[in-house]
């Protein structure tokens, strides 16, 4: 086929005909050569550009096997904090120390512990106060029996109660009691069940004490501002035509008190 009055083109070989080209042999090869003014590449030099698919592979990261990528948020994350053991131990004035329940409470892996060297019966115990302030949800007071930690019965369901409502566990080493546990839940129950069973009794000889001072005849409440014979004057007074605010005064108390008395 003669090359004369084919129309020549711009530089540059579209690459779908290069490739055609080079697989059809050497004169369709001279035919580009003649259409495209020579500027005709040579296989080895033609490269297929990389697919979206591929490039899209490359960028894609790999991470370890049980690793994950950071999130934008991590350094927001904060891990929940352990739970602690707090000891809490106690020796009366007559005692010599606390050795003994601080060997105890060390050895059950207590990190933290307080201490008071007070009688049981003393109402200020600041070393147990702080022991309580310590103490946060999930962490456990651990003493090395249960009369270190109450006066009395009524003190140690009390505490026993504050420690369930907060969320902390108790635990007595030498009484084998952990309320962290399914049976220590049980005896939670069991103190709940008698502190609620004191109130209710509490209750009811309360109720039933007013019920007979009003039979007899007894104020119930506050004591009156006004004893009998002073409402009886003031009621005199008023009688003569005295004014109320004359005779609040004379009693010093204030006119609805006065009020109240006369009524």
């Amino acid at each position: 086929m003669s090359r004369k009055g084919v129309p020549k083109r711009k530089a540059g070989i579209p690459l779908d005909e290069l490739l055609a080209a080079h697989l059809a042999g050497d004169d369709r090869l001279a035919d580009l050569q003649a259409r495209y003014e020579g500027n005709v590449a040579p296989a080895s030099m033609i490269t297929p550009k990389s697919s979206t698919s591929q490039k899209r592979a490359k960028s894609v990261l790999k991470k370890a096997p049980g690793a994950r990528f950071a999130r934008p948020d991590d350094s927001q994350v904060h891990p929940t904090p352990k739970a602690r053991l707090i000891g809490y131990a106690r020796v009366s004035t007559d005692e010599q120390t606390t050795k003994l329940q601080l060997d105890a409470l060390g050895g059950a892996g207590c990190a933290v512990i307080h201490e008071d060297s007070v009688s049981g019966a003393s109402r200020s115990r600041p070393g147990l106060n702080r022991a309580l302030e310590d103490l946060a949800a999930g962490d456990t007071l651990v003493v090395w029996r249960l009369d270190r930690l109450g006066r009395s019965l009524r003190d140690l369901l009390d505490i026993s109660e504050m420690l369930r409502e907060r969320d902390v566990a108790l635990r007595s080493l030498t009484d084998h009691i952990d309320t962290g546990t399914a049976a220590g839940r049980m005896l939670y129950a069991v103190l709940g069940a008698v502190a609620q069973f004191e109130r209710d009794v509490l209750r009811e000889r309360t109720v039933a004490g007013m019920r007979a001072a009003k039979r007899r005849g007894e104020h119930i409440g506050r004591p009156l501002a006004l004893t009998k014979a002073q409402v009886r004057e003031a009621k005199t007074m008023l009688d003569r035509g005295e004014s109320p605010a004359h005779i609040a005064r004379v009693f010093r108390v204030g006119r609805s008190t006065l009020y109240r008395a006369i009524s």
